[in-house]
C-alpha cells in the first residue's frame, strides 16, 4: 500500500491527468503537436494506473499490460525524436545502426531496454520459425541478459550495451549468409551443418556449401510430401537426408551428435509453411 502522502500524490495525479484529457478534448485543434504527445503520455499513465487499481472490477491481463507498455513506449520514443519507428506502414530494422544508436541515446533507459528487448525478441521469433541454431543461440543470450537485469545484477546501461552487441551479432549472421552467397533458407542449413566447430574445421568451406545446397534442393524437390502428418513420410525424409550426408562422409567421426542438429533443422523446415 502507498504511504498517505504518496496516496495523495497519486490521487492528485489521476485528477489532474483526467482534467488535462478533458481540456484537450475541447481545444485539440489549437494544441501543438508536442502538447498532444505529452498529454497522450499522461493519459496512458493514468489509464495504466486505473487498471492496476482494478477499477471497474476488471483485472489487468498480460495483453493489457503489453498494450499499455506499448503506448508508453510510443509516447516516449516520439518525444525523443524517433517518431517513425511505430508509425503505421514504417518498417523498422534491428540491423540499422542509425536506429540502434538512437535507441541507445534515449533518456528513458528503462523504456529503451524494453523497446530493444521487444525488437530482439521479434528477431528471435523469426529464427524460431526458420533457423534452429540461431534461435537457440540468441534466445539463450537474450534470456540470460534479461534475467541478470531483472535480478539487479547489471544496470540498465550495461544490459543496453550487451543487447546492442546481440543486435550486432544478428546483423553479422545475416551478412555472413549474403557473403557466402546463401539464401536465408540455405544459411539455416549451413548453420545446422557447421554448429560444432570441429565439423567446420574438418571440411573445406566449399564442401560445406555444396552439402548445404544439395540438402536444400533435395528437400525442395520433395516439398509436396506432407511430412507433418505421416510418420512414415517423416521417416523417409530422415533416411533421404542420412543417405545424402553419408555421400559427403558427414558427420566426421566423433561428431555424431551433429546429425541431430541437422535433422532438427530439416524437420523445422518441413513444418514451416512460410518456406
Amino acid at each position: 500500500l502507498l504511504a498517505p502522502n504518496k496516496a495523495n500524490d497519486l490521487k492528485d495525479y489521476l485528477k489532474q491527468a483526467l482534467e488535462l484529457k478533458q481540456a484537450l478534448s475541447l481545444c485539440s485543434s489549437i494544441a501543438k503537436k508536442s502538447e498532444r504527445i505529452e498529454a497522450a503520455f499522461y493519459e496512458a499513465v493514468r489509464a495504466y494506473i486505473n487498471k492496476l487499481q482494478n477499477k471497474g472490477g476488471t483485472k489487468l491481463t498480460l495483453k493489457e499490460i503489453n498494450e499499455q507498455v506499448a503506448e508508453l513506449l510510443k509516447a516516449c520514443v516520439r518525444s525523443g525524436g524517433m517518431q517513425n519507428i511505430f508509425e503505421q506502414g514504417i518498417q523498422f530494422s534491428i540491423f540499422d545502426p542509425a536506429y540502434l544508436e538512437q535507441i541507445a541515446k534515449m533518456k528513458q533507459k528503462n523504456l529503451a531496454v524494453e523497446l530493444l528487448r521487444r525488437l530482439l525478441t521479434e528477431q528471435v521469433k523469426i529464427h524460431q520459425r526458420t533457423n534452429v541454431v540461431k534461435a537457440e543461440l540468441f534466445s539463450k543470450r537474450l534470456q540470460s541478459l534479461m534475467n541478470a537485469y531483472l535480478n539487479g545484477l547489471i544496470t540498465s546501461a550495461e544490459v543496453m550495451e550487451e543487447m546492442l552487441k546481440v543486435a550486432a551479432e544478428m546483423a553479422a549472421a545475416d551478412k555472413e549468409g549474403k557473403d557466402l552467397g546463401l539464401t536465408p533458407e540455405e544459411k539455416a542449413f549451413y548453420d545446422a551443418l557447421t554448429k560444432p566447430q570441429a565439423v567446420k574445421d574438418f571440411y573445406e568451406n566449399d564442401a560445406l556449401i555444396a552439402i548445404t545446397r544439395e540438402l536444400t534442393d533435395a528437400l525442395r524437390r520433395n516439398r509436396t510430401i506432407d511430412w507433418t502428418l505421416r510418420n512414415d513420410a517423416r521417416a523417409a525424409m530422415r533416411m533421404m537426408i542420412k543417405k545424402l550426408l553419408k555421400k559427403y562422409k558427414y558427420p566426421p567421426e566423433g561428431e555424431e551428435e551433429a546429425l541431430d542438429t541437422v535433422m532438427r533443422q530439416c524437420e523445422l523446415w518441413a513444418d514451416n509453411e512460410d518456406y
